[in-house]
């Protein structure tokens, strides 16, 4: 394997996001959020902490790791189409994720991975805390390191299937008899196939701050709920970007293979 620079083993740091993003996938009305953004890494042998994962090699390989997958999404308020219904608070989805390396590049710069995560969905206004259900989200992801020979450039493409359950897809988009309305008919929903997303992300580290962005494309045609009547949009795109500055680092250096 070829070593790359070396670096400190661990990075902190704060700064900010934006992220225009549906209400909710299936949603045809967006908000634009701003949000803080921490930013850690740690560059150990057995674990890490970079790109905004948690992950650790536990088997006697190097091509299969166990991580942790956190996701989420904004609370749901004054959306025309849940007039007169409850509005949503924001999710909190996290769990494990198996993920094999079916690629990667001698330098450790370049790989492709399949990632099987499996989430707990919990809704919060940060006042109490609901679970609502569970999302799996098998998925290819292809991670370019230092794109097109430019240092600290960083590329991730990512494309999967999503499976949810009940809980899930009745909090987000069934309608109750005493909420429906002669345009909004009553809805039950069972668990299953929920669409696909798209992600592209593109970072790059310099002396004392990072910065990334993302685009996002969903597609609920499909799935379970996809006739639900609060699904009035089969695709979402969004975007966002964020920096960081970088704070603090440990004297101590190593070897960072990317």
């Amino acid at each position: 394997m070829a070593h790359a620079e070396q670096l400190p083993q661990w990075e902190a740091g704060a700064g900010f996001g934006a992220a225009y993003l549906a209400d909710y996938r299936g949603s045809s009305q967006y908000g634009t959020w701003v949000f803080p953004v921490p930013y850690f890494v740690y560059r150990g042998d057995a674990v890490k902490v970079d790109d905004g994962r948690l992950h650790g090699r536990f088997f006697d390989t190097d091509r299969v790791e166990v991580g942790i997958s956190v996701f989420g999404s904004p609370p749901v308020r004054k959306n025309s189409t849940r007039a007169g219904m409850p509005d949503l608070d924001a999710t909190i989805e996290i769990g494990p994720s198996l993920d094999f390396f079916l690629y990667r590049s001698p330098d450790r710069k370049n790989a492709l991975s399949l990632r099987l995560p499996a989430r707990r969905v919990i809704a919060t206004d940060f006042s109490h805390l609901t679970h609502v259900g569970w999302i799996l989200q098998p998925n290819l992801n292809l991670d370019i390191h230092d794109v097109a020979g430019e240092r600290g450039l960083n590329l991730g493409l990512l494309a999967s299937v999503l499976y949810t359950d009940q809980g899930y897809n009745r909090y987000f988009y069934a309608v109750d008899p005493s909420f429906a309305t002669p345009e909004r008919p009553a809805f039950s929903v069972d668990g299953g196939y929920a669409g696909t997303t798209w992600i592209a992300t593109l970072s790059r580290r310099y002396p004392g701050f990072w910065v990334g962005g993302f685009i996002k494309w969903d597609s609920v045609s499909g799935a379970a709920f996809s006739a639900s009547p609060l699904v009035k949009s089969a695709n979402n795109l969004s975007s966002g970007f964020a920096v960081s500055w970088i704070f603090g680092a440990s004297p101590e250096k190593v070897e960072a293979a990317r």
